[in-house]
């Protein structure tokens, strides 16, 4: 196969793109704790707190590999294309496999990471559930006690 430098140039706007928002991802993460680790101090200790922070280091260590990956498949490109600049034979192909390689598994840790923020999601939503239920049956109970109240009167 005859590569071109523009054939490992095409991955730099998309691997990019991609550290920008794995960036994202990490930036809205470190927030999160940031609250929860005020939120913990405050004293304002939520029954979901353990399950959460086991999610968000596991959610931590995936977006560290994404990220890793996608810079290591960065520096792939560009051996590919210092390789194709110099000539060399075979190694702007081995770069190049590397890069895709290496970004291939970069996005499965993101797919990895949206599942394991999901479940966190699905943690918040079956907490504020529970809660919802507990108030519609505890108002339709202190109802229905207060009508029986007021026909013995």
């Amino acid at each position: 196969m005859d590569m071109t430098i523009n054939t490992p140039a095409l991955l730099f706007p998309a691997i990019s793109l991609l550290l920008l928002a794995y960036f994202n991802r990490f930036l809205a993460l470190a927030n999160l704790i940031r609250k929860l680790h005020d939120d913990y101090i405050l004293g304002e200790k939520d029954r979901n707190l353990l399950k959460q922070l086991h999610n968000l280091r596991q959610r931590i260590l995936y977006i560290r590999y994404m990220q890793a990956l996608a810079v290591f498949s960065f520096l792939c490109c560009v051996v590919a294309m210092y390789a194709i600049n110099k000539e060399w034979k075979h190694v702007p192909e081995l770069a190049f496999a590397t890069s895709l390689l290496s970004l291939l598994i970069s996005l499965l840790f993101a797919l990895l990471e949206i599942a394991v923020s999901t479940r966190a999601l699905e943690l918040e939503l079956g907490d504020i559930e529970e809660l919802e239920k507990a108030n519609l049956f505890t108002g339709f109970r202190s109802n229905e006690t207060a009508a029986e109240n007021d026909q013995k009167n």
